[in-house]
Protein backbone atom coordinates (compact mmCIF):
# COMPACT_ATOMS: atom_id res chain seq x y z
CA UNK A 1 0.00 0.00 0.00
CA UNK A 2 1.49 3.77 -1.28
CA UNK A 3 2.75 6.25 1.64
CA UNK A 4 0.37 8.99 1.53
CA UNK A 5 1.82 12.78 1.41
CA UNK A 6 0.25 16.10 2.47
CA UNK A 7 2.44 19.23 1.40
CA UNK A 8 2.15 22.49 2.15
CA UNK A 9 4.25 25.22 -0.02
CA UNK A 10 4.43 28.55 1.26
CA UNK A 11 5.91 31.87 -0.09
CA UNK A 12 6.60 32.73 -3.58
CA UNK A 13 5.76 31.03 -7.20
CA UNK A 14 10.10 30.53 -7.16
CA UNK A 15 9.42 28.35 -3.77
CA UNK A 16 6.02 26.63 -5.14
CA UNK A 17 8.45 25.38 -8.11
CA UNK A 18 10.62 23.15 -5.35
CA UNK A 19 7.85 22.28 -3.84
CA UNK A 20 6.82 20.45 -6.96
CA UNK A 21 10.07 19.16 -7.72
CA UNK A 22 9.59 17.17 -4.20
CA UNK A 23 5.77 16.11 -5.21
CA UNK A 24 7.60 14.49 -8.61
CA UNK A 25 10.15 12.50 -6.63
CA UNK A 26 7.80 11.26 -3.79
CA UNK A 27 5.70 10.80 -6.40
CA UNK A 28 8.09 8.77 -8.42
CA UNK A 29 9.21 6.73 -5.30
CA UNK A 30 5.65 5.45 -4.78
CA UNK A 31 3.64 8.45 -2.54
CA UNK A 32 0.15 9.17 -3.04
CA UNK A 33 -0.35 12.95 -2.67
CA UNK A 34 -3.91 13.42 -0.34
CA UNK A 35 -5.57 16.58 0.21
CA UNK A 36 -6.16 16.44 3.89
CA UNK A 37 -3.50 16.47 6.47
CA UNK A 38 -4.87 13.48 8.89
CA UNK A 39 -4.89 10.93 6.07
CA UNK A 40 -1.55 10.93 5.32
CA UNK A 41 1.70 9.66 6.41
CA UNK A 42 4.05 12.53 5.14
CA UNK A 43 3.71 15.60 6.43
CA UNK A 44 5.84 18.13 4.57
CA UNK A 45 5.68 21.82 4.50
CA UNK A 46 7.99 23.84 2.30
CA UNK A 47 8.52 27.41 4.24
CA UNK A 48 9.12 30.96 3.64
CA UNK A 49 11.67 32.29 5.27
CA UNK A 50 11.96 35.70 3.88
CA UNK A 51 10.24 38.43 6.13
CA UNK A 52 9.44 38.46 9.94
CA UNK A 53 5.67 37.86 8.74
CA UNK A 54 6.54 35.00 6.40
CA UNK A 55 8.58 33.14 9.11
CA UNK A 56 6.00 33.56 11.57
CA UNK A 57 3.35 32.02 8.97
CA UNK A 58 5.84 29.41 8.77
CA UNK A 59 5.83 28.25 12.27
CA UNK A 60 2.72 28.70 12.75
CA UNK A 61 1.80 26.03 9.97
CA UNK A 62 4.47 23.64 11.24
CA UNK A 63 2.72 23.12 14.54
CA UNK A 64 -0.49 22.66 12.95
CA UNK A 65 0.62 19.71 11.29
CA UNK A 66 2.61 18.97 14.17
CA UNK A 67 -0.37 18.19 16.28
CA UNK A 68 -1.66 15.77 13.43
CA UNK A 69 1.93 13.59 14.23
CA UNK A 70 0.63 13.80 17.73
CA UNK A 71 -2.38 12.08 17.09
CA UNK A 72 -0.97 9.56 15.55
CA UNK A 73 3.05 9.12 16.33
CA UNK A 74 4.00 7.39 13.12
CA UNK A 75 2.96 10.28 10.71
CA UNK A 76 6.90 12.38 9.39
CA UNK A 77 7.06 15.59 9.67
CA UNK A 78 9.55 16.90 7.36
CA UNK A 79 10.32 20.71 7.16
CA UNK A 80 11.84 22.46 4.00
CA UNK A 81 12.74 25.53 2.40
CA UNK A 82 13.94 29.27 2.99
CA UNK A 83 13.05 29.01 6.69
CA UNK A 84 15.60 26.41 7.39
CA UNK A 85 18.21 27.60 5.87
CA UNK A 86 17.82 30.82 7.09
CA UNK A 87 17.66 29.66 11.02
CA UNK A 88 19.07 26.02 10.62
CA UNK A 89 19.99 24.40 13.68
CA UNK A 90 17.74 26.75 15.88
CA UNK A 91 14.77 25.13 14.52
CA UNK A 92 16.02 21.91 15.72
CA UNK A 93 15.89 23.17 19.14
CA UNK A 94 12.96 24.94 19.09
CA UNK A 95 10.98 21.68 17.21
CA UNK A 96 11.59 18.51 18.26
CA UNK A 97 8.54 17.35 16.95
CA UNK A 98 10.20 17.79 13.26
CA UNK A 99 11.75 14.18 11.66
CA UNK A 100 13.91 15.84 9.13
CA UNK A 101 15.27 19.78 7.75
CA UNK A 102 16.36 20.30 4.76
CA UNK A 103 17.29 23.54 3.65
CA UNK A 104 17.29 25.11 -0.02
CA UNK A 105 19.82 23.05 -1.12
CA UNK A 106 19.19 18.95 -0.84
CA UNK A 107 15.06 19.11 -1.21
CA UNK A 108 15.50 17.54 -4.83
CA UNK A 109 17.06 14.69 -2.59
CA UNK A 110 14.34 14.31 -0.54
CA UNK A 111 13.33 10.99 -1.36
CA UNK A 112 16.73 9.36 -0.10
CA UNK A 113 17.12 11.95 2.84
CA UNK A 114 13.57 10.36 4.35
CA UNK A 115 14.87 7.32 4.34
CA UNK A 116 17.52 6.11 6.79
CA UNK A 117 17.76 9.99 8.96
CA UNK A 118 17.77 9.59 11.92
CA UNK A 119 14.90 11.58 13.75
CA UNK A 120 15.63 15.86 14.03
CA UNK A 121 18.13 15.57 11.32
CA UNK A 122 19.21 18.48 9.67
CA UNK A 123 20.60 18.82 6.28
CA UNK A 124 21.72 22.24 5.52
CA UNK A 125 24.50 23.14 3.24
CA UNK A 126 25.64 26.18 1.12
CA UNK A 127 22.80 26.76 -1.46
CA UNK A 128 24.47 25.48 -5.08
CA UNK A 129 21.54 24.03 -6.07
CA UNK A 130 20.00 24.69 -9.83
CA UNK A 131 16.82 23.43 -11.14
CA UNK A 132 16.66 20.67 -14.12
CA UNK A 133 14.95 19.62 -16.67
CA UNK A 134 16.22 16.28 -16.12
CA UNK A 135 14.50 16.06 -12.22
CA UNK A 136 10.72 15.04 -12.14
CA UNK A 137 8.34 17.29 -11.20
CA UNK A 138 4.40 17.31 -10.57
CA UNK A 139 3.00 20.60 -11.53
CA UNK A 140 0.82 21.87 -8.75
CA UNK A 141 -1.19 24.47 -10.67
CA UNK A 142 -4.11 24.16 -12.51
CA UNK A 143 -3.74 22.52 -16.12
CA UNK A 144 -3.30 25.27 -18.15
CA UNK A 145 -0.90 27.31 -16.16
CA UNK A 146 2.67 26.76 -14.78
CA UNK A 147 5.90 28.51 -13.31
CA UNK A 148 9.28 27.90 -15.01
CA UNK A 149 11.92 28.73 -12.72
CA UNK A 150 14.50 30.25 -15.26
CA UNK A 151 17.71 31.10 -12.41
CA UNK A 152 18.05 30.59 -8.79
CA UNK A 153 19.63 33.15 -6.10
CA UNK A 154 20.45 36.79 -6.86
CA UNK A 155 23.24 39.00 -7.34
CA UNK A 156 21.61 42.23 -6.52
CA UNK A 157 22.34 43.29 -2.81
CA UNK A 158 19.66 45.60 -1.07
CA UNK A 159 20.22 46.49 2.32
CA UNK A 160 17.12 45.03 3.65
CA UNK A 161 17.01 41.57 1.61
CA UNK A 162 18.11 38.45 2.77
CA UNK A 163 17.60 36.22 -0.66
CA UNK A 164 21.53 35.91 -1.35
CA UNK A 165 22.24 33.97 2.12
CA UNK A 166 18.92 32.23 1.96
CA UNK A 167 19.22 31.02 -1.91
CA UNK A 168 22.70 31.80 -2.69
CA UNK A 169 24.13 33.63 -5.50
CA UNK A 170 22.37 34.11 -8.52
CA UNK A 171 22.89 31.16 -10.99
CA UNK A 172 20.90 30.95 -14.65
CA UNK A 173 20.31 27.79 -16.16
CA UNK A 174 21.27 27.12 -19.68
CA UNK A 175 19.06 28.38 -22.73
CA UNK A 176 18.74 24.38 -23.74
CA UNK A 177 17.68 22.96 -20.51
CA UNK A 178 14.94 25.30 -20.18
CA UNK A 179 14.10 24.67 -23.66
CA UNK A 180 13.46 20.97 -23.08
CA UNK A 181 11.00 21.99 -20.21
CA UNK A 182 8.94 24.56 -21.90
CA UNK A 183 8.31 22.81 -24.95
CA UNK A 184 7.06 19.44 -22.31
CA UNK A 185 5.07 22.05 -20.19
CA UNK A 186 3.63 23.02 -23.53
CA UNK A 187 3.21 19.58 -24.92
CA UNK A 188 0.95 18.89 -21.45
CA UNK A 189 -1.70 21.70 -22.31
CA UNK A 190 0.08 24.94 -20.76
CA UNK A 191 -1.74 27.72 -22.03
CA UNK A 192 0.24 30.17 -20.11
CA UNK A 193 3.85 30.20 -18.98
CA UNK A 194 5.20 32.33 -16.30
CA UNK A 195 9.21 32.97 -16.26
CA UNK A 196 10.28 33.57 -12.57
CA UNK A 197 13.47 34.40 -11.15
CA UNK A 198 14.63 36.80 -8.09
CA UNK A 199 15.76 38.75 -11.22
CA UNK A 200 14.91 37.79 -14.69
CA UNK A 201 16.56 40.59 -15.90
CA UNK A 202 19.81 39.18 -15.03
CA UNK A 203 19.49 35.93 -16.92
CA UNK A 204 22.46 34.55 -18.70
CA UNK A 205 24.72 37.17 -16.90
CA UNK A 206 26.70 34.06 -15.81
CA UNK A 207 26.43 32.25 -18.74
CA UNK A 208 28.85 33.90 -21.20
CA UNK A 209 31.68 36.36 -19.74
CA UNK A 210 31.08 39.84 -21.08
CA UNK A 211 27.90 39.20 -23.14
CA UNK A 212 25.31 40.60 -20.85
CA UNK A 213 21.71 39.98 -19.60
CA UNK A 214 20.28 37.18 -22.24
CA UNK A 215 16.98 37.45 -21.33
CA UNK A 216 15.68 38.79 -24.82
CA UNK A 217 17.50 35.72 -26.33
CA UNK A 218 15.80 33.45 -24.30
CA UNK A 219 12.44 34.77 -24.88
CA UNK A 220 12.86 34.19 -28.63
CA UNK A 221 13.61 30.97 -27.82
CA UNK A 222 10.65 30.16 -26.40
CA UNK A 223 8.68 31.66 -28.91
CA UNK A 224 10.66 29.58 -31.46
CA UNK A 225 10.44 26.27 -29.81
CA UNK A 226 6.87 26.56 -28.31
CA UNK A 227 3.36 27.04 -29.48
CA UNK A 228 2.39 27.94 -25.63
CA UNK A 229 0.19 31.27 -26.17
CA UNK A 230 0.92 33.43 -23.28
CA UNK A 231 3.96 34.04 -21.49
CA UNK A 232 4.45 36.31 -18.75
CA UNK A 233 7.60 37.79 -16.84
CA UNK A 234 8.11 37.68 -13.32
CA UNK A 235 10.25 40.05 -12.03
CA UNK A 236 11.70 42.75 -13.79
CA UNK A 237 14.92 45.00 -12.01
CA UNK A 238 14.50 48.25 -12.76
CA UNK A 239 18.53 48.95 -13.79
CA UNK A 240 17.57 46.21 -16.52
CA UNK A 241 14.75 47.08 -17.98
CA UNK A 242 15.39 49.05 -20.85
CA UNK A 243 14.04 50.44 -24.49
CA UNK A 244 15.34 47.12 -26.38
CA UNK A 245 13.30 45.02 -24.11
CA UNK A 246 9.84 46.82 -23.72
CA UNK A 247 9.97 47.42 -27.22
CA UNK A 248 10.48 43.38 -27.61
CA UNK A 249 7.83 42.66 -25.34
CA UNK A 250 5.39 45.14 -26.50
CA UNK A 251 6.24 43.80 -29.82
CA UNK A 252 5.33 40.10 -28.94
CA UNK A 253 1.79 39.31 -29.26
CA UNK A 254 2.42 35.84 -27.22
CA UNK A 255 4.08 38.00 -24.46
CA UNK A 256 1.35 39.37 -21.81
CA UNK A 257 2.07 43.42 -21.91
CA UNK A 258 2.76 43.15 -18.36
CA UNK A 259 5.71 44.39 -16.28
CA UNK A 260 6.69 43.71 -13.32
CA UNK A 261 9.17 45.97 -11.99
CA UNK A 262 9.42 46.04 -8.12
CA UNK A 263 10.72 49.68 -7.18
CA UNK A 264 10.49 49.55 -3.51
CA UNK A 265 10.59 53.20 -3.21
CA UNK A 266 10.73 56.26 -5.30
CA UNK A 267 12.85 59.11 -2.47
CA UNK A 268 16.54 59.37 -4.18
CA UNK A 269 17.90 59.35 -0.48
CA UNK A 270 15.89 55.87 0.61
CA UNK A 271 16.54 54.19 -2.29
CA UNK A 272 20.28 54.66 -1.81
CA UNK A 273 19.86 53.29 1.71
CA UNK A 274 18.37 50.57 0.17
CA UNK A 275 21.65 50.01 -1.71
CA UNK A 276 18.60 49.64 -5.17
CA UNK A 277 21.24 51.31 -7.69
CA UNK A 278 19.44 54.19 -8.84
CA UNK A 279 17.69 57.43 -8.18
CA UNK A 280 13.81 58.80 -8.30
CA UNK A 281 15.22 60.56 -12.48
CA UNK A 282 16.03 56.98 -13.58
CA UNK A 283 12.78 55.45 -12.35
CA UNK A 284 11.01 58.58 -14.22
CA UNK A 285 12.89 58.15 -17.00
CA UNK A 286 12.29 54.49 -17.46
CA UNK A 287 8.48 54.83 -16.63
CA UNK A 288 7.94 57.50 -19.57
CA UNK A 289 9.65 55.48 -22.04
CA UNK A 290 7.74 52.91 -21.48
CA UNK A 291 3.93 54.81 -21.68
CA UNK A 292 5.84 56.79 -24.62
CA UNK A 293 5.83 52.84 -26.34
CA UNK A 294 2.11 52.12 -25.54
CA UNK A 295 -0.94 52.81 -23.24
CA UNK A 296 -1.90 49.23 -23.43
CA UNK A 297 0.56 47.51 -20.65
CA UNK A 298 -0.07 46.79 -17.25
CA UNK A 299 2.20 48.13 -14.59
CA UNK A 300 3.14 46.43 -11.46
CA UNK A 301 5.14 47.67 -8.54
CA UNK A 302 5.77 47.11 -5.23
CA UNK A 303 6.84 49.87 -2.74
CA UNK A 304 7.74 49.70 1.31
CA UNK A 305 7.49 51.75 4.04
CA UNK A 306 9.02 52.44 7.23
CA UNK A 307 12.24 52.17 6.02
CA UNK A 308 14.99 53.76 8.27
CA UNK A 309 14.98 57.12 8.09
CA UNK A 310 11.95 57.68 5.78
CA UNK A 311 10.25 60.58 6.52
CA UNK A 312 6.47 62.25 5.94
CA UNK A 313 8.38 64.39 2.86
CA UNK A 314 9.30 60.59 1.46
CA UNK A 315 5.90 59.36 1.85
CA UNK A 316 3.78 62.39 -0.04
CA UNK A 317 6.37 61.83 -2.55
CA UNK A 318 5.50 58.57 -2.68
CA UNK A 319 1.68 59.48 -2.88
CA UNK A 320 2.22 62.33 -5.26
CA UNK A 321 4.62 59.47 -7.89
CA UNK A 322 1.27 56.78 -7.40
CA UNK A 323 -1.24 59.76 -8.53
CA UNK A 324 1.21 60.74 -11.35
CA UNK A 325 2.11 57.71 -12.66
CA UNK A 326 -1.33 55.36 -12.31
CA UNK A 327 0.04 51.64 -11.81
CA UNK A 328 -2.43 49.16 -12.98
CA UNK A 329 -1.06 46.68 -9.95
CA UNK A 330 0.65 47.96 -6.71
CA UNK A 331 1.60 45.91 -3.61
CA UNK A 332 2.84 47.88 -0.43
CA UNK A 333 4.61 46.40 2.06
CA UNK A 334 5.70 47.76 5.80
CA UNK A 335 9.34 47.62 6.40
CA UNK A 336 10.18 44.14 7.88
CA UNK A 337 14.25 45.05 9.92
CA UNK A 338 15.44 41.18 8.93
CA UNK A 339 17.89 40.46 11.23
CA UNK A 340 21.82 40.15 9.88
CA UNK A 341 20.78 42.38 6.78
CA UNK A 342 22.35 45.85 6.88
CA UNK A 343 19.07 48.07 7.17
CA UNK A 344 18.29 46.43 10.36
CA UNK A 345 21.45 47.91 12.20
CA UNK A 346 21.11 51.28 11.01
CA UNK A 347 19.71 54.17 12.63
CA UNK A 348 16.08 55.98 12.64
CA UNK A 349 14.50 52.67 12.42
CA UNK A 350 10.25 53.18 12.04
CA UNK A 351 7.81 52.27 14.92
CA UNK A 352 5.69 49.73 13.65
CA UNK A 353 2.41 51.39 14.26
CA UNK A 354 3.88 54.63 11.84
CA UNK A 355 4.79 52.07 9.47
CA UNK A 356 1.08 50.38 8.98
CA UNK A 357 -0.55 53.80 9.31
CA UNK A 358 1.92 54.96 6.09
CA UNK A 359 1.24 51.53 4.23
CA UNK A 360 -2.43 51.93 5.04
CA UNK A 361 -2.45 55.42 3.69
CA UNK A 362 -0.85 54.55 0.95
CA UNK A 363 -3.08 51.14 0.03
CA UNK A 364 -6.42 53.39 0.32
CA UNK A 365 -5.05 56.03 -2.51
CA UNK A 366 -4.07 53.39 -4.26
CA UNK A 367 -7.35 51.68 -3.92
CA UNK A 368 -9.10 54.50 -5.87
CA UNK A 369 -6.68 54.64 -8.68
CA UNK A 370 -7.01 51.12 -9.55
CA UNK A 371 -10.53 51.44 -9.13
CA UNK A 372 -10.04 54.06 -11.98
CA UNK A 373 -8.07 52.37 -13.94
CA UNK A 374 -10.21 49.43 -14.33
CA UNK A 375 -13.38 51.49 -15.52
CA UNK A 376 -11.59 52.34 -18.68
CA UNK A 377 -12.23 48.74 -19.32
CA UNK A 378 -16.18 48.70 -19.34
CA UNK A 379 -17.40 48.06 -22.16
CA UNK A 380 -14.52 46.65 -23.73
CA UNK A 381 -14.15 43.22 -24.86
CA UNK A 382 -10.97 41.50 -23.48
CA UNK A 383 -9.49 37.98 -24.11
CA UNK A 384 -9.71 36.08 -21.04
CA UNK A 385 -7.84 32.89 -20.00
CA UNK A 386 -10.15 31.20 -17.82
CA UNK A 387 -9.86 29.99 -14.62
CA UNK A 388 -13.19 27.64 -13.10
CA UNK A 389 -15.55 27.94 -11.08
CA UNK A 390 -14.90 30.97 -8.60
CA UNK A 391 -13.69 30.42 -5.25
CA UNK A 392 -16.54 32.92 -4.12
CA UNK A 393 -19.29 31.25 -5.18
CA UNK A 394 -19.88 28.20 -7.79
CA UNK A 395 -22.46 31.15 -9.94
CA UNK A 396 -19.51 32.57 -10.96
CA UNK A 397 -16.51 31.91 -12.98
CA UNK A 398 -13.10 33.38 -12.57
CA UNK A 399 -10.33 34.15 -15.08
CA UNK A 400 -7.78 36.69 -15.78
CA UNK A 401 -6.45 38.85 -18.89
CA UNK A 402 -3.02 39.32 -20.25
CA UNK A 403 -3.11 42.12 -17.70
CA UNK A 404 -3.87 40.19 -14.44
CA UNK A 405 -0.32 37.58 -13.05
CA UNK A 406 -2.16 34.75 -11.10
CA UNK A 407 -2.52 34.42 -7.57
CA UNK A 408 -1.58 38.17 -6.75
CA UNK A 409 -3.67 40.20 -9.03
CA UNK A 410 -7.16 40.31 -9.35
CA UNK A 411 -9.79 38.59 -11.84
CA UNK A 412 -12.23 38.89 -13.91
CA UNK A 413 -15.79 37.44 -12.91
CA UNK A 414 -17.89 35.81 -16.00
CA UNK A 415 -21.50 35.71 -14.94
CA UNK A 416 -22.45 35.24 -18.36
CA UNK A 417 -21.82 32.21 -20.65
CA UNK A 418 -20.43 28.90 -21.04
CA UNK A 419 -16.52 28.52 -20.69
CA UNK A 420 -14.25 26.04 -19.11
CA UNK A 421 -10.98 26.07 -17.03
CA UNK A 422 -8.65 26.31 -19.73
CA UNK A 423 -10.34 28.23 -22.47
CA UNK A 424 -9.66 31.31 -24.06
CA UNK A 425 -12.96 33.40 -23.97
CA UNK A 426 -13.80 37.03 -25.29
CA UNK A 427 -15.50 38.71 -22.24
CA UNK A 428 -17.58 41.84 -22.26
CA UNK A 429 -16.41 43.91 -19.04
CA UNK A 430 -19.74 45.33 -17.38
CA UNK A 431 -18.88 46.18 -14.06
CA UNK A 432 -15.53 47.63 -12.33
CA UNK A 433 -14.20 47.09 -9.21
CA UNK A 434 -10.59 48.59 -7.11
CA UNK A 435 -8.93 44.90 -8.37
CA UNK A 436 -11.44 42.85 -10.31
CA UNK A 437 -13.31 42.98 -13.47
CA UNK A 438 -16.79 41.48 -14.08
CA UNK A 439 -18.76 40.70 -17.60
CA UNK A 440 -19.85 38.20 -19.66
CA UNK A 441 -18.73 36.15 -22.71
CA UNK A 442 -19.75 38.36 -25.60
CA UNK A 443 -22.24 37.15 -27.70
CA UNK A 444 -24.20 35.31 -25.11
CA UNK A 445 -27.83 35.58 -25.25
CA UNK A 446 -29.29 36.13 -21.01
CA UNK A 447 -32.33 34.70 -23.07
Amino acid sequence: MAEKLFLMSLGCPKNLVDSEVMLGQLEKAGYQVVEEPEEAHLLLVNTCGFIQSAVQESIDEILALAEYKKAEATKKLVVAGCLVQRYGEGLQEELPEVDLFVGTDGFQDIVSLLHGQEPGALHLQAPVFLMDSSLSRKVSTPAHRAYIKVTEGCANHCSYCMIPSIRGGMRSRSLDDILIEARQLGKNGVKELTLVAQDLTAYGMDLRENQGPQLITLLKSLLAETSIPWLRLLYLHPIRVDKQLVEFILAEPRITPYLDIPLQHVSSTILQKMNRPYDRQNIEALLDMVRSRSEHVALRTTFMTGFPGETEEDVAETEGFLKKYHFDHVGIFAYSPEEGSKAADMPDQIPEEEKEARRDHLMKLQSDISLENNQRFVGQVEEVLVEGLSGETDLLIEGRTRFQAAEIDGCVYINAGQCSAGDFVKVRITEAHPYDLVGEVDGWDRE
